[in-house]
């Protein structure tokens, strides 16, 4: 049964009060949830260019990215909506297009020729009939691996480039005993976020699109699947006990401190060994591993703009995303949050050596790989997501688990 997104937010709307925007004051109200010490000097990269442009900023940071959506839409909901509103790169603000509560910035799109300079996956993301809705302001991959150079080097091991590479490393690190081989935030989102990295790096593209673009059960219930299961239960062996309930920032700073070998992340992560003062290739370094036939899981972040009937309150929207798409604004958020930018024609040169590696496999088409929020609907990632977390925390075999999954690909037939 579809979830409401609406029906599920409402709850909350009267515990936020309104911000009264005068005709002669360009101000914007920005939900988001970047409270980490890399995601805050990123979004202070937007905050400032807007005050250049002669806004006021007005920063409405709510931790988690759950509460910070679930905050935003239901204010919109309820007729007291934000300037604007971070939302991840997919399907999350449909309902909001459908109930008529967002201003499309399609002349915005045009005029900046974003089509022309952004991959297809994320053009088609941000738009909904047509029309954009949506500022894609990065391209995440979600699917990095970040090793501390120093405690590889400790057990004689080389970047690994395969999942089979990684686990014997993961072997090595766990028998010598000094260090968390496997850095772990046991939240659900990072649960799931571990097992997507599995699943396109051992199962592979096909498997990837056809479990969560075309929905295809048999997949779910084949061998090859089963082995990626296996491949994903086995990691459990080099967490830590304090890894349930942690933030994945905190997983991080392990790895920078070099108190654990390795964390699964997207590359939000590198934004904190950049804070730390952390140098690509030589502290820290990034690979996205396959076995063959697998690819680079794009993701991301986009904000989206209530529709306002105050024209000063729509001045500061269509300025927001003017200036969030400037090339050098893309290159400084870039710097700070550890994306890469999601225009392709700007100078990467000042990038990292990750950065580099990031912009080469989106320079690929056939390394593109849209995440998994761009190709299912909220109600099927969430049934997964419950399906890998029980799996991960219980006894249940790969065979019950396949068939949970067989199960909720089949409900949204």
């Amino acid at each position: 049964m579809k979830r409401t997104l609406f029906a599920s937010v409402a709850i909350v709307a009267a515990a936020w009060a309104s911000v009264p925007v005068s005709a002669e004051e360009m101000k914007a109200e920005v939900i988001h949830w970047w409270t980490s010490g890399g995601e805050a000097a990123a979004v202070k990269v937007f905050a400032d260019q807007f005050t250049k442009a002669g806004g006021t900023w007005i920063d409405s940071a709510v931790a988690g990215a759950a509460n910070a959506r679930n905050a935003a839409i239901s204010r919109t909901v309820a007729g007291n909506p934000p300037t604007a509103m971070q939302l991840n790169t997919g399907k999350q603000f449909d309902e909001l297009v459908e109930g008529g509560l967002l201003a499309d910035i399609d002349a915005i799109a045009t005029e900046g020729n974003w089509k022309g300079v952004m991959p297809a996956a994320i053009i088609a993301a941000a738009t909904r009939e047509g029309k954009m809705y949506a500022v894609p302001i990065n391209i995440h991959g979600q699917n990095w691996l970040w090793y501390n150079k120093a405690v590889l080097a400790s057990v004689g091991a080389d970047e690994p480039k395969t999942w089979n590479d990684a686990l014997a490393i993961l072997d090595k690190l766990k028998a010598e005993g000094k260090v968390i081989p496997l850095a772990f935030s046991g939240q659900k989102n990072w649960e799931q976020n571990l097992f997507n990295a599995v699943m396109i790096g051992v199962g592979g593209a096909q498997m990837w699109t056809g479990i969560l673009g075309k929905r295809d059960a048999s997949l779910a219930g084949s061998a090859e699947f089963k082995a990626v299961a296996v491949t994903y239960k086995k990691l459990k062996d080099y967490v830590d006990p304090g890894a349930p309930g942690r933030n994945w920032n905190d997983a991080t700073n392990l790895v920078i401190q070099g108190k654990a070998g390795m964390q699964i992340m997207g590359d939000w992560a590198k934004g904190e060994f950049i804070a730390a003062g952390k140098v690509a290739d030589k502290d820290y370094g990034c690979t996205v591993l396959s076995n063959g036939h697998g690819g680079y899981v794009m993701g991301g972040d986009v904000f989206v703009f209530p529709k306002a009937k105050d024209p000063s309150t729509t001045k500061a929207q269509m300025a927001l995303a003017r200036l969030m798409l400037t090339p050098e604004t893309q290159i400084q958020f870039a710097l700070k949050k550890g994306s890469i930018p999601v225009r392709s024609d700007v100078d990467t040169s000042a990038l990292d050596a990750c950065a580099q590696k990031g912009m080469r496999y989106v320079a690929d088409k056939a390394q593109q790989m849209p995440s998994g929020d761009m190709l299912a609907p909220p109600a099927l990632i969430g049934a997964l997501q419950d399906a890998i977390s029980q799996y991960w925390n219980t006894n249940m075999s790969a065979d019950e688990f396949s068939a949970k999954v067989v199960a909720a690909l089949k409900s949204q037939e």
